[in-house]
């Protein structure tokens, strides 16, 4: 990890800890400063942090300065860690090790490589110019939100992430890549999608795909702990014609379709088996 130019003397790094509020500190001998609790530079109109951190106890937030660099960041936090609302385009310089929550979203990142291994909490990098996920954490405790960006693949996306995942409005063709176990709701709507081959195996709560070019739900979660919604999709004016999930994914085994055309007498054996009447007309489909 790269550090800043030293300090003058210690007493250089007295006067910047007063001015900018911060107790409780302790200087070692190499000039990084220790802090026994939370350090707060948000809205200081800086471009680079004023010291070199070593390990913060508590939360550490320098959101809404000019920040380019993360360059004299703490090498651990123990609470969480906001560097929000900057101009940062990569996290190298930065933390090593965070106790609680990673929040870098509202910067203009091309890439996350030199971020955080492992997050105990949640990882939020929402609103930047990520094209991939490379340099995600490997683990996610909490919640891993990586929408509005403009990735075209999950690659690189964290193994496991305890709490949701959204990936929502980005320009995404493809989940292959992505978190093969996700313990709360997983939504990728607003995307591209036309297949869901490489979403997660296991889901619990919601599977949310809205807004997608989805003609079949093949390929999707194995498990769905919560409910399934594929509205504004190709696929969904069939779907909704079955009384919940699992019978439409069980009527999939008529391999009734054929990208947008559909084998109408397996389509009809799938619904005389739930005693529907088949339409006339399926919106976005054709009869074959």
């Amino acid at each position: 990890m790269k550090h800043l130019k030293l300090f003058e003397s210690f007493e250089d790094i007295d006067s910047i800890c007063k001015k900018y509020g911060i107790e409780n500190y302790t200087i070692n001998p190499d000039g990084l400063v220790d802090v026994g609790g939370d350090v707060y530079l948000s809205s200081k109109g800086l471009n680079k942090l004023p010291l070199k951190f070593g390990k913060v106890t508590g939360d550490f937030d320098c959101n809404n300065n000019q920040l380019i660099t993360l360059e004299g960041s703490p090498i651990s936090v123990g609470g969480d860690f906001y560097c929000t609302y900057n101009k940062l385009i990569t996290l190298e310089g930065g933390l090593m090790e965070v106790g609680g929550s990673f929040n870098c979203y509202n910067n203009e990142l091309i890439t996350l490589e030199g971020g955080p291994r492992e997050v105990t909490g949640n990882f939020y990098c929402t609103n930047n110019q990520l094209i991939t996920l490379e340099g995600s954490p490997r683990e996610v405790g909490g919640d891993f939100n990586c929408r509005d960006n403009k990735l075209i693949t999950l690659e690189g996306a964290p193994r496991e992430v305890g709490g949701d995942f959204n990936c929502n409005n980005n320009q995404l063709i493809t989940l292959e890549g992505g978190s093969q176990e996700v313990g709360g709701d997983f939504s990728c709507s607003y995307n591209k999608l036309i297949t869901l081959e490489g979403s997660p195996r296991e889901v619990g709560g919601n599977f949310v795909c809205y807004n997608n070019k989805l003609i079949t739900l093949e390929g999707g979660s194995i498990s769905v702990g919560g409910d399934f919604y594929c509205i504004n999709n190709p696929i969904y004016y069939i779907y909704k014609l079955f009384p919940d999930h699992k019978s439409f994914m069980d009527s999939l085994d008529y391999n009734y379709l054929r990208g947008t055309d559909i084998v109408k007498s397996r389509f009809k054996e799938a619904l005389d088996e739930i005693e529907i009447n088949m339409p006339k007309k399926i919106e976005g489909y054709n009869y074959i």
